[in-house]
């Protein structure tokens, strides 16, 4: 009789469950959100080409094996100006503090160019100065120059913060496979935190305003969309298991409205059929969209919508 045949399945002791926290960490646009769907294997965070696309923490929660791998996706770090600036910044530090494991990512081919290092090396000084190492995931690395990749890599590794280092693409998903295998080991022994099937501990109505929020940011131009809020107003569960929900979108000034109203209301039909489908998608039913823009020069001093966003107003 071999060994196996000794202990059959139903006998074998079960894997012992794993989970903890990954904050993944970066400078703006870096590709941190793209990333983080890719290890969660769904959409749980908003994607558009603009810097500063997160504001806050965002939950993705990845199944490998018996470990439970939860993605924090974090703010872009960078050096903040105002109110609203430093209160993303601090929610992404806090999330970094939270965590068992930090996941920095850098942009490649940005860190590789004159000046664009700058944001990632003030955040590698400031884990080296906290003693906490990470993880460096290299992305971008299919469009990369290689002799400077080369050279981006032997500098921070000389940081000396860095227990691994990995080239990956989060858009193609090369690389990725590597970061999961480490990942499901690193993760500490613990009872999984939320069900397994599971992919983010999001509100239902935060999620429908973040999914609004990109249809914002990928139909608008130039800065208009860093002076917009979106925040639902209203989430009704109908009979027939439809939902109803309305949404205002929150602009500074009076002549936004008409920017994001577009000529004759097209462009905010497109943004709100835009957001409609994806959240049919996510939600698996029908959804009656409703958009409101209404102007409110100091949405970003509004004490209730930091909180909403779990964000510090005094940060």
């Amino acid at each position: 009789m071999t060994e196996e045949s000794e202990h059959p399945p139903e006998s074998r002791p079960l894997e012992v469950p794993r989970c903890g926290f990954v904050a993944v960490v970066g400078a703006p646009n870096a590709g941190k959100s793209t990333l983080v769907n890719a290890l969660v294997g769904a959409k749980v965070s908003i994607v558009s080409p603009r810097v500063q696309t997160t504001r806050t923490l965002v939950r993705g929660i990845a199944m490998y094996g018996a470990s439970q791998v939860v993605f924090v996706d974090t703010p872009g770090i960078f050096q903040p100006k105002k109110r609203f600036e430093r209160a993303m910044v601090a929610a992404a530090w806090a999330g970094a503090a939270d965590a068992e494991i930090i996941l920095l990512v850098v942009d490649a081919v940005k860190a590789s160019k004159p000046g664009g290092e700058e944001d990632t090396d003030r955040i590698v000084a400031d884990l080296k100065a906290t003693n906490r190492k990470a993880l460096l995931a290299l992305n971008k690395v299919d469009i990369a120059d290689k002799g400077k990749l080369l050279e981006l890599t032997q500098r921070l590794n000389g940081a000396g913060v860095f227990t691994e280092i990995y080239m990956v693409s989060a858009l193609t998903g090369d690389g990725l496979e590597r970061i999961r295998e480490v990942l499901t080991g690193m993760v500490p022994q613990s009872p999984w935190l939320f069900p397994e099937d599971e992919v983010t501990d999001m509100p239902s109505r935060m999620l429908a305003s973040e999914v609004t929020r990109e249809k914002l940011f990928l139909n608008l131009k130039q800065e208009l969309p860093y002076s917009c809020a979106v925040e639902t107003e209203r989430w009704e569960e109908k009979r027939d298991g439809s939902i109803r929900v309305e949404q205002v979108i929150y602009v500074t000034r009076e002549s936004h409205r008409p920017i994001v109203l577009g000529q004759g209301g097209q462009r905010i039909k497109t943004i709100g059929a835009a957001a409609r489908k994806e959240l049919e998608v996510m939600f698996d039913r029908r959804v009656h969209l409703f958009l409101h823009v209404k102007v409110n020069e100091r949405w970003s001093e509004d004490r209730a919508l930091y909180a909403a966003w779990g964000l510090d107003f005094n940060a």
